[in-house]
């Protein structure tokens, strides 16, 4: 296992500027996921920790050794893509076993370390069939067991769900948490799904635009998001933003919304009289409340899911989602009142982006 530090890394495919000054530190045995839409750089920024694609300014090191000019064969990394990347005329012994032969590996340690995955993997039973024999979820366990059978100081994971439904993807994320738990490799894991980024994860970096936006643990990043666009991407459903207008009040700051409606400045944020901002607020912080203590809304869509009630609604020209764990009966064009659960409500200014918290 092994660290890895990626230091004012820089990418440009001719003209274009793809992966901006990155600086990231992923500790030894971490499981690190890079999670942002699709074109953000984080499946080439993964592909040159790999060696695949060369780096055009900055420093990658796997653990104390510098990589920049290091073949990816020489960085002792095992990678498990998105295509499974088997190859369909061996089985699945010989997938797994391919590294191990290629490396003249002793044929008693071979089948000790292939075995050894596949009891890990639940794979025991079809060493002897071809990857046309297995399913979508068996052959990405071929993959990862291909990579386990290395031993390698780091786990590199490019969208490796993607292609599975989406119970089987459900049943493989615990899958993939279980193996780091127990094995505790150093793990990089791209995904454009933040729903896995949150439940795979010790620490997520999120990116957008070839940029770090923020790097933590997945529920600092829930709670204390950096800006609008981490607060938007964190989270399902995804955060609401009401345009407004900061007013100070003797009796306490206020946030003025288009319509006229005024709700207390969020707890530990800053701002000046007069300054444009965005209030925030998770679907799951916003409950009903009396006429006039809220947000005066308009009932576009409910869906019930047994679990819980999810509604569209229309507070001026800002359509907001809430989601109530208790059961309501409510209509489309009824009229409600919403109002974020004091403390859990976000500000950030309208001209940057940025959080306005205190430190």
């Amino acid at each position: 296992m092994a660290a890895v530090k990626v230091r004012n890394v820089e990418k440009y495919f001719g003209a274009t500027h793809v992966i901006r000054g990155v600086d990231i530190d992923i500790e030894d045995g971490q499981f690190t996921v890079l999670v942002g839409p699709s074109g953000c750089g984080k499946s080439t920024l993964l592909r040159m920790i790999a060696g695949l694609e060369e780096i055009s300014e900055g420093e990658i090191s796997i653990g104390a050794r510098i990589v920049n000019q290091v073949p990816p064969k020489e960085r002792d990394i095992a990678m498990v893509f998105q295509n499974y990347a088997l190859y369909p005329h061996m089985t699945v012994f010989d997938n797994m076993a391919f590294s191990l032969k290629l490396a003249r590996a002793p044929r008693a340690e071979l089948e000790e370390r292939v075995n050894k995955a596949a009891q890990i993997l639940g794979l025991g039973q079809l060493l002897e069939r071809y990857p046309r024999q297995l399913s979508g979820g068996q052959r990405q366990r071929v993959a990862m067991g291909r990579a386990i059978v290395r031993d390698p100081q780091v786990f590199l994971f490019d969208e490796p769900l993607s292609n599975l439904d989406a119970k089987l993807r459900v049943q493989m994320r615990s899958e993939i948490k279980e193996l780091h738990q127990r094995l505790r490799t150093t793990s990089i894991y791209v995904t454009h799904d933040q729903i896995e980024a949150m439940t795979l994860a010790d620490r997520i970096v999120v990116m957008h635009d070839g940029v770090v936006e923020q790097t933590g643990a997945p529920l600092d990043l829930y709670d204390h998001p950096a800006n609008v666009f981490v607060a938007g991407f964190i989270g399902s459903p995804a955060m609401n933003f009401l345009p407004g207008v900061l007013r100070r009040q003797a009796a306490g700051d206020e946030i003025e919304f288009p319509d006229g409606t005024r709700l207390p400045r969020p707890d530990q944020a800053l701002g000046e009289e007069g300054q444009e901002v965005i209030y925030g607020v998770r679907p799951e912080h916003l409950v009903l409340c009396e006429p006039g203590r809220g947000l005066p809304c308009s009932v576009v869509v409910v869906e019930p899911t047994g679990a819980d009630t999810q509604i569209l609604a229309q507070f001026g020209s800002v359509e907001l989602t809430a989601v109530f764990r208790e059961r309501h009966d409510l209509a489309p064009s009824s009229r409600v009142d919403l109002l974020p659960e004091a403390g859990r409500a976000h500000l950030f200014d309208a001209a940057s982006g940025r959080v306005l918290r205190a430190a």
